[in-house]
């Protein structure tokens, strides 16, 4: 047999053992040129990955038809999604992985001492391994898990952007229509207040303190109104898009524990994939046996070897004691993962409870300066009580407003800070 027929017959014996490597993409179940529904969508055929299919049925709990849904989608649409690119990348070098216990096939040349070249192609077959190659395809879909999550995060992070700047902006309305109500109140105020000074009943200095307050209440309302078109043109850059201004009541019921925070879940496959890491190194540092076979110019052959991944030395012993003790750390991360979770959902919770008494104590509180003020306004318009007696009430009305819209709108903020950690801000099949 020359050396073409050689070559040929390596080639056919390559291919009917599926050495080629697989087409980019060839196994993901859908048709050229179509666009998966999500990115956590699985193909029926492969191994079903318990932390991706948790992900693909997470539920946003935002009601839909509603403004905070819109501003959600919209987020989503107009992402860049690097995050994405993270996860594709990872199922590509997943799916390599998953043929690495297949022949492989190597050529190779070089020259002799005499100047001849010697081509041969190389095929080999590990028998045993340690398992270095089934850690290596676990390593790798403990990698598609991570990145998965990572985007998972990514994108409830954003929605959660999306939807702060437009709370910010409704809170910026509210405040600023609230006070530019306030201003017209005082300017009543202060006609009276002239009047009197005009007419010598006050001093000057009632003026002054009128004054002063109105442009104390028009600092608030340009604040305000800052702050609402801040929000605006940052929430339109982000999404391409404007939405209605209209306030609605966001009410998020929210899981009772923080058992299915994103961290936690990003903090196992992790784990997973450290120790599937230190399976591989451990692995490397014993014996392998492979079957191999070769066919060149110089002839041909078949035969056994037995090899090392990584030479032994004196430090062998300590090496493979630091592979254990990678896992242990591994796990005891999930620990502290979780732990953190635990502390974050409590604080978030007593932050939301605590906002939520300040919210209907200030609502409370706001009703009762008003009633008050209507009282010393009626006893004004009758006569029995001077004006500057009633501005006092109404600022102090105006302050316990205030405090109930910030009060309520940080209930708001607080929610979506919970669910974004949870991932329930955007639909599993929509990312």
């Amino acid at each position: 047999m020359n050396l073409a027929q050689r070559i040929s017959a390596v080639a056919l014996l390559c291919g009917l053992t599926a050495c080629g490597l697989p087409i980019a993409g060839g196994g993901s179940g859908g048709e050229a040129g179509s666009a998966p529904q999500s990115n956590f969508a699985q193909a029926e055929d492969a191994p079903q990955s318990e932390v991706i299919t948790a992900l693909m049925h997470r539920r946003s709990l935002l009601q839909g038809d509603t403004a905070y849904s819109a501003v959600a989608d919209a987020s989503l649409r107009a992402s860049a999604r690097a995050s994405e690119s993270a996860l594709i990348s990872a199922r590509l070098r997943a799916e390599a992985k998953s043929k690495n216990w297949l022949p492989s096939l190597r050529p190779t040349v070089s020259l002799t001492d005499l100047g001849d070249m010697v081509a041969s192609l190389l095929l080999e077959q590990i028998l045993f391994d340690n398992g270095r190659r089934k850690a290596e395809r676990a390593f790798a879909a403990a990698d598609v898990e991570v990145a998965a999550v990572s985007l998972s995060e990514d994108m409830n992070d954003r929605v959660k952007s999306a939807l702060s700047l437009y709370v910010a902006g409704l809170r910026g309305d509210e405040k600023a229509a609230y006070s530019h109500r306030a201003v017209r109140t005082m300017r009543d105020f202060e006609r009276v207040v002239v009047g009197r000074v005009n007419g010598g009943v006050s001093d000057r200095s009632d003026l002054s303190v009128v004054q002063s307050k109105i442009s104390g209440v028009q600092s608030s309302m340009a604040t305000a109104n800052d702050a609402a078109r801040t929000a605006r043109a940052e929430l339109e850059a982000m999404t391409g898009q404007q939405f209605s201004a209209a306030p609605q009541r966001l009410e998020l019921s929210l899981p009772p524990n923080g058992s299915d925070y994103l961290s936690v879940l990003k903090a196992k496959s992790e784990a997973t994939r450290t120790i599937e890491q230190a399976k591989m190194e451990r692995a490397g540092l014993l014996p392998q046996v492979g079957a191999t076979g070769q066919i060149g110019s110089e002839g041909s052959g078949a035969g056994v070897v037995l090899n090392l991944s990584e030479p032994l030395g004196l430090g062998t012993p300590a090496a493979l004691q630091a592979i254990e003790a990678s896992k242990e750390a591994a796990l005891r991360r999930i620990g502290e993962a979780e732990e953190d979770a635990r502390r974050e959902y409590s604080r978030e919770i007593q932050r939301l409870a605590s906002y939520r008494r300040q919210e209907h104590e200030a609502l409370a509180l706001s009703r009762a300066s008003r009633e008050t003020y209507r009282l010393f306004k009626a006893q004004f318009e009758a006569g029995q009580r001077p004006v500057m007696d009633v501005i006092p009430i109404y600022e102090e009305l105006v302050k316990r407003e205030q405090a109930y819209i910030d009060a309520k709108y940080e209930v708001v903020l607080i929610q979506l800070t919970l669910a974004a950690s949870l991932g329930l801000l955007a639909d599993g099949d929509k990312i």
